[in-house]
Formats: C-alpha cells, structure tokens, sequence
C-alpha cells in the first residue's frame, strides 16, 4: 500500500469522512468458532437440517428449504446457534470502533462483534435489517446499547447519536434479527433500488464520504448489489482491503464505483494503519 493511501485513510478518519465496511472475512478463522463466510455458514445449517444437493452449498437456497419445510423458527435457532459463541472482538474491531470521529460503520455479517467493541463507547446505537417474514411491514428495527428497542425510528435518539452502526442483513445481538433466506432477499431486492430498506439516517451519513470495504467479496451478484445500493451519493474515492486476487467482476465493480483494491492481509493493513495513526 503506498503511503500516500495510508495517509489519505488516516486523514478520513481523523476528520469523520471515512464509513468501515465490514463483511464476513473480519472474523477470526481460528477454532472456527464463528462462521467466517457464507460456505461456512451454509456447513452449519444443512448440518442441523437435511436439505436436497444441488441447494447444499448456496445459504440462501438451504436456508429458504430450511424454512418451507422446518419452519422460520428451525432456521433462526441454527443461526443463532452458529453466532453464539463467545468470541471476543479482534484488533481491528477494536481500532475501528475506538475512531473519535465514526458517525457510521456497516457491518455485512450476522456476528455482534462489532458491539462487543462499542460497548466502551457512549452515543451509539444500531440499526439491524429485519425478515419480512417475521416483521411484514418494516424494514429496519433500531435497538440502544443495551439492546432495548427503539419504540419510534424517528426519535431523536437516533439523530443523537455519535456513531451508527448498521447491520442490514441482522445480527445475533441483541434480537436475533436475520436476513438469510431467498425469500428474505427477494422482498429487499424489490425495494433497496428505491433505497427503501435502507435507513434514512444512513443515506443521510453517507453522503459524500468514503467507505473502507475490509474483510468483503464482491464475486456474488447479492454481495456488489448491497455494497452498490449502500455506498449510493458517497464519495467517489473508497478503499478495499483485497490481498487476494480479484475475479474479473469484483475487478469490474471495484473500477465502477471508484474503489481502490489494497492488496495486503488485514492484520498488515491494521499494524500499518496504527502506526501512520500514532504518527498523525
């Protein structure tokens, strides 16, 4: 990564203009205790439930069978089964949330680690996705610190507070709220491009800032759909930390929308960060 990058990122943050933008490869693979990808995931579920081959390895398609045949309640008891251990935050959710100037992260996974590492910070809250099928009519719920509901989205609670941190496919903690099935992608496809499913306060935040992308693919059309639609009206200059090899449409994607692929692993990219940030 050159420094002048490093640099640039530094400086976003310092002054509040830079959105994280976690996906699934944030969590630590070690032990494996949480899922750290969607073939993972997908492992756990059809470990529980017997769904047919040729859905076996695609989590939306198992979860959906899961759900027409075993119920709802069958598929949100395996997931939070599969997001319960008790693993603590790593460094880098620990140096993200710990930014004076974060007004919004967004966090593309089902694990509450990214609260784990807010809980020492004050003027917080989040705002989670929520399944059609067991919240028809709403889109969004917003929940407090301490995991208590916000009765009205419109409060000032919420303009308060300093940092939001947006979950849009749900998460364990603290209401057991997922977003994992076919079905329940299908209802926020049919909106998102109005940016219905999207909060208004993030639309809001989001404007003319630029986003980290730091542990996302973007090789599966549902995973470029949700990043597009989320970083609408940002800025035009974004970063992803990609030490991989990008296939030819994450390649395409990140040239579309202005991204800048940092080839280095996370734990390189969060020493690098501390330092250029301790010698800010």
């Amino acid at each position: 990564m050159s420094a002048e990058a490093l640099n640039a990122m530094v400086l976003a943050f310092r002054e509040g203009r830079a959105i994280p933008y976690l996906g699934p490869g944030v969590v630590p693979e070690m032990g494996m205790a949480l899922p750290a990808s969607a073939e993972t995931l997908v492992t756990r579920l059809t470990a529980k439930s017997s769904v047919p081959h040729k859905v076996r390895n695609n989590l939306g398609a198992a979860a959906q069978f899961i759900e027409n045949f075993k119920h709802r309640s069958t598929v949100t008891a395996t997931m939070t089964e599969a997001f319960s251990p008790d693993v603590p935050p790593t460094t880098l959710h620990t140096l993200l949330m710990s930014q004076p100037a974060l007004p919004l992260v967004v966090h593309a996974w089902y694990d509450d680690l990214p609260q784990k590492a807010l809980r020492a910070s004050s003027g917080w809250g989040m705002a989670q996705g929520i399944s059609q099928a067991e919240h028809f009519g709403d889109w969004i719920h917003y929940y407090h610190p301490d995991g208590t509901q916000v009765t009205d989205a419109a409060s000032e609670a919420v303009d308060a507070w300093k940092t939001l941190l947006y979950q849009p496919l749900g998460s364990v903690w603290p209401a057991r709220n997922y977003l994992v099935s076919d079905s329940d992608f299908v209802e926020v496809i049919t909106e998102i491009d109005i940016q219905t499913p999207i909060p208004a306060r993030v639309q809001q935040i989001r404007t003319g800032r630029s986003f980290l992308f730091l542990g996302c693919r973007f090789s599966k059309q549902l995973d470029r759909l949700f990043a597009r639609q989320i970083i609408k009206r940002s800025s035009q200059t974004h970063w992803a930390i990609l030490p991989q090899e990008p296939t030819r449409n994450e390649a395409r994607f990140l040239e579309e929308h202005g991204i800048e692929r940092v080839a280095m692993p996370l734990d390189a990219f969060v020493a690098a960060f501390r330092t250029a940030q301790s010698q800010g």
